[in-house]
């Protein structure tokens, strides 16, 4: 059997001879492209399945190992004796097309390829690796189509290995290909690239000067940058002339260098322009970098390690740390706009032509959208110039933020949504006080403030905060035991049903004469029997769109309050109630609009008959003047006519007895009757009447 495998291996290494000899017809020049196929041969793939010796098949793991020997000694032929460089590498590269082809039937194993891959990156430099990633890249989806089960471990560990192999700081363009290659060939709820266990990277230390700068070092390790932009400064410092003595300056008698400030100052000016040109003092002195510097890298350490901030000391540090920071941070930008804005009056008279500045700032910029650092430096002597980097500000204030957010996530309100959650790994049972939750929010606001300033300030903030806002969702899938993303494909009976319901649903119908639910609007057009308003008619009416006067619910109101009365249970007392409620907040509302003045007059209880019988407007002094003066004349007047009217009684009483008078003279006396009556105070003592 032995020496039937050694055949086997032979025959095989003939055969795949003669497919890259036919391979070579295809892509002569040993390009990577175009990708070979089974086509490509026309069926003599499946030669391989079948032994050189009578045609005998074996068991197929020993067919995979014969293959894999036989495509390792032609691999290795062809490594050792052609370079990377050379146009007859492209052998390999219809090797590696050969050995997907076998594996996809399969006639091999199926992660050989990737075998080959790895020893590939391995014998090869860094600028050979970008080649191998040019072929990776061109083959990715065809590679990953097939059994990718049996192929992930390999990439993982080719792909480590080579970023073990690679600089962050001078590769990174091809760091990044490698990642996004990665994140291509896996799914994405994929558990291989997930932290489940919440491990933090604690090997991450920042190394840094801890201890305090002696005065012999900080007088003798000045650096020759700085001797060097004094003198720029001393250059750019305009010489002002001395005052010429004339009478007005004559009583000046000291004269402000000019290396002081850059602004002349009158002498004769009033105090208040004095007072403009002082500096204002500051509720919070600025930090000085030497005393800023330990304890601006300290929170590095926080950073790398957020659980420790589960005590109180370290918390209450790093509270004051990031204070610090964020002021010193805040300073540095008012006084590099201040710069910027500021003109001295030398450089006012210039001519209009480049500056150098103009130059530095647009290399400023392109510089800020390029600009990646793995690892800052953490030397003292260059900690003022970091500060004074803006991209350096920023990329601080960006880890600031994550650690905030996580701090965020473990509030009560936060805890409560992951509560139902199954990673309990990434749970904690430490809860943020309410002092610390106040601080928090105050802190990101400000970091997101001072975030939005400068260069592309607002747009640089929305990125960062489009970033942390989806990582937080990342980090509820986590917690959630990241369930898959991908869902299975549809079958074709589900499809097929639910195209047939969905061609049912959009198909054109006819229309009813009256559809289903519809109301009948017949009525409308109906009349009464003697022939009033029904109807449209009836729509029209005033009624329909004017509002009711206040007097049209004195009549609801009355018998709102009649019922409450005659109600006997208490729910239908509060139905009352509530429908005399609705009837006299209309009323209020209407009366708003007429007789606001009336609305002090309303008795307790909401007793609303103010609105249906209003008092009498109350009178002014002048009306009421006029007002007395008439009922004074009417009184006269009156009384006047009291007094004709007496008179005229008067005159007609004696006319009437003068008339009297001469009817009984012309009377005889035995005519006159004898009447009885009472003695009263005209008459005489035997009772009868007196005639004179």
């Amino acid at each position: 059997m032995a020496h039937l495998s050694i055949l086997s291996v032979d025959r095989l290494t003939a055969l795949l001879k003669e497919l890259l000899a036919r391979a070579k017809g295809f892509k002569p020049d040993g390009r990577i492209e175009p990708a070979l196929t089974a086509a490509s041969f026309q069926g003599d793939v499946e030669i391989l399945t079948k032994q050189a010796e009578g045609g005998v098949t074996v068991n197929p793991q020993d067919h995979y190992a014969a293959l894999e020997t036989a495509c390792r000694n032609i691999f290795y032929e062809l490594l050792a004796s052609t370079s990377i460089q050379d146009p007859s590498f492209g052998q390999i590269w219809d090797l590696l097309d050969i050995v997907s082809i076998l594996s996809d039937i399969p006639l091999c194993e199926p992660g050989l390829v990737f075998w080959l891959v790895e020893e590939l990156l391995d014998s090869q430099t860094i600028d050979g690796c970008r080649i191998v990633f040019d072929y990776l890249d061109s083959r990715r989806e065809r590679l990953t189509a097939k059994n990718f089960k049996q192929k992930q471990l390999i990439i993982l560990r080719a792909c480590n290995e080579l970023l073990r192999r690679l600089s962050r700081a001078e590769d990174t363009v091809f760091c990044g290909r490698v990642f996004i290659f990665m994140f291509q060939s896996f799914p994405l709820g994929d558990r291989s690239s997930v932290n489940l266990r919440g491990e933090y990277h604690v090997e991450n230390i920042t190394a840094f000067e801890k201890g305090p700068v002696k005065d012999e070092e900080k007088s003798g390790s000045v650096m020759d940058v700085d001797h060097e932009m004094d003198a720029v400064e001393k250059e750019k410092t305009p010489v002002v002339d001395p005052p010429i003595a004339t009478e007005a300056n004559k009583d000046a008698q000291t004269v402000q260098p000019a290396e002081t400030t850059a602004k002349t100052v009158k002498f004769d000016a009033p105090d208040e322009t004095l007072k403009e040109t002082q500096p204002k003092p500051e509720s919070e002195p600025e930090p000085d970098p030497e005393t800023l510097y330990p304890i601006f890298w300290s929170l590095q350490d926080v950073f790398s390690q957020p659980i420790r901030l589960f005590e109180s000391q370290f918390f209450s540090s790093f509270k004051s740390g990031l204070d610090l920071t964020l002021r010193k941070f805040k300073a540095v930008q008012q006084q590099q706009q201040s710069r910027s804005t500021s003109k001295t009056p030398s450089e006012a008279h210039r001519p209009l032509k480049r500056k150098r500045a103009d130059t530095d700032q647009s290399d400023q910029q392109q510089d800020l959208a390029s600009s990646f650092n793995p690892r800052y430096l953490t030397s003292r002597d260059l900690f003022s110039l970091e500060l004074s980097d803006l991209a350096f500000r920023r990329h601080i204030l960006v880890q600031a933020l994550i650690l905030i957010d996580f701090l965020l996530s473990l509030t009560p309100k936060a805890k409560k949504k992951l509560g139902n959650t199954s990673n309990k790994s990434v749970l904690y049972a430490y809860t943020l006080p309410e002092e610390e939750i106040a601080w928090a929010t105050t802190m990101r606001t400000e970091i997101a403030t001072y975030l939005q300033q400068g260069q592309e300030g607002k747009f640089y903030y929305r990125m960062v905060d489009t970033v942390l806002s989806r990582d937080k969702n990342w980090v509820h899938w986590k917690a959630e035991g990241c369930p898959l993303i991908r869902q299975p494909p549809i079958s074709a009976p589900s499809f097929l049903e639910s195209q047939r319901g969905a061609l049912k649903a959009s198909a054109s119908r006819r229309i009813r004469p009256s559809p289903l639910g519809s109301l009948d609007l017949a009525f409308l057009s109906n009349t009464g029997e003697e022939g009033q308003a029904m109807g449209l008619e009836k729509l029209k009416e005033r009624e329909r769109y004017e509002l009711p006067r206040v007097e049209d619910f004195k009549g609801p109101i009355l018998e709102d309050e009649f019922d409450w009365e005659m109600a006997r249970e208490e729910k239908e007392k509060e139905e009352v109630a509530v429908r005399k409620a609705s009837k006299m907040w209309r009323a209020l509302r209407i009366a708003s609009k007429s007789k606001l003045n009336l609305f002090d007059k309303i008795e307790e209880g909401g007793n609303l008959a103010v609105f249906w019988n209003p008092p009498a407007p109350e009178k002014s002094v002048e009306a009421e003047l006029k007002d007395d003066d008439k009922s004074d004349e009417d009184e006269v007047a009156k009384k006047r006519k009291i007094d004709d009217e007496s008179s005229a009684e008067k005159e007609n009483q004696e006319a009437e007895k003068e008339n009297q008078t001469v009817q009984v003279n012309g009377i005889k006396e035995e005519d006159v009757p004898m009447m009885e009556s009472e003695p009263g105070p005209e008459s005489g003592p035997s009772g009868a009447m007196e005639v004179t």
